[in-house]
């Protein structure tokens, strides 16, 4: 019974602290979601592991058997859990710890727990060609394959997460302006503006809706009740995600392009040609800077090329 209450107090208290994130911090309910989904992971692996549980049995040697456990761990369909993935469980336990710090819990310091080294990859984007390439996939000759297009084209204009893509209703694009407001990671609002091209195919897939609910992307598979205004019928993140590597495989692209993919190419696109890094910091939503410098290392490619190809070429 003790192990039992000592369980549910580590429990109760990581409860607290997701809690904490969402008032406090403002994380997003997918956020949220997933640190309640890691922090579980970790308490039931502590149930199953030791037969005392209670704060102070999170000690270093336990953070390293745990960490051992994940790189052994096997998905259902066999393949290990990735580095990056392991290093999410990782970040949250030291989240939780570095909360129960600042409120006076006596736990092992969460600078003490190194995260996993991860390699430096490269930012992945599509260029100019293989993004027409891709955009001219949908057919836009039936209402799904008009919103495919228009989903494509809107990613690629604004830059979008899906997250927030899928989040959209109607009501907040303005056409004459050709833009509108999203709420984005950490609560933190921004315009985003449509390209001409972005907003015809929007119209054009809003002209054949039938229907006056909400949502801006639906499906069109399932019922909806009168009552939640198309809520049923909204997009969800898998859904986008799935249709984007539909398209990509269709294209034939040499990247393994995902929706992210797109966010990287509107980015990049941006900054090739001239666009200054801060602008494009605040187009996309990042918090620091430092997140958005990641594509200087692509554009910086892209300005040696240059130098390659032309300077000099007179002497």
């Amino acid at each position: 019974m003790a192990e039992e209450k000592s369980l549910n107090e580590v429990e109760r208290l990581a409860e607290e602290f997701l809690e904490s994130l969402q008032v406090e911090r403002q994380a997003s309910p997918l956020t949220v979601r997933n640190y309640r989904h890691y922090l579980t992971h970790f308490a039931a692996w502590l149930k199953n592991n030791f037969s005392r549980v209670e704060l102070g049995s999170i000690t270093l040697p336990t953070v390293k058997k745990y960490r051992l456990f994940l790189a052994r761990f096997s998905l259902p369909n066999g393949s290990p859990l990735s580095s990056s993935t392991q290093a999410y469980y990782v970040i949250a336990l030291r989240s939780f710890l570095r909360w129960l710090v600042r409120h006076d819990y006596a736990v092992l310091a969460p600078e003490k727990i190194d995260l996993p080294k991860q390699h430096n990859k490269s930012v992945k984007f599509l260029t100019t060609e293989q993004v027409e390439r891709l955009l001219s996939q949908p057919n836009a000759s039936t209402p799904i394959s008009l919103r495919d297009k228009a989903i494509l084209e809107v990613l690629f204009s604004t830059g979008l997460r899906v997250s927030e893509l899928v989040r959209l209703n109607r009501e907040q694009i303005d056409f004459k302006r050709r833009e509108f407001g999203v709420i984005g990671k950490g609560g933190r609002g921004r315009v985003v503006f449509l390209s001409a091209r972005a907003a015809q195919w929007l119209q054009r897939y809003l002209a054949v809706r039938q229907d006056g609910w909400q949502p801006l992307f639906i499906h069109y598979s399932g019922r909806n009740s009168a009552e939640n205004k198309g809520e049923k019928m909204r997009l969800t993140v898998r859904s986008v995600q799935r249709l984007v590597k539909k398209y990509v495989r269709r294209a034939q692209l040499p990247v393994d392009a995902t929706v992210h993919t797109l966010r990287h190419s509107f980015a990049t696109d941006l900054l090739i040609a001239g666009a200054d890094l801060r602008a494009v910091q605040e187009m996309l939503g990042h918090k620091n800077i430092a997140t958005t410098q990641i594509y200087t290392h692509v554009t910086n490619k892209h300005l040696k090329d240059v130098h390659t190809a032309f300077h000099g070429k007179g002497r």
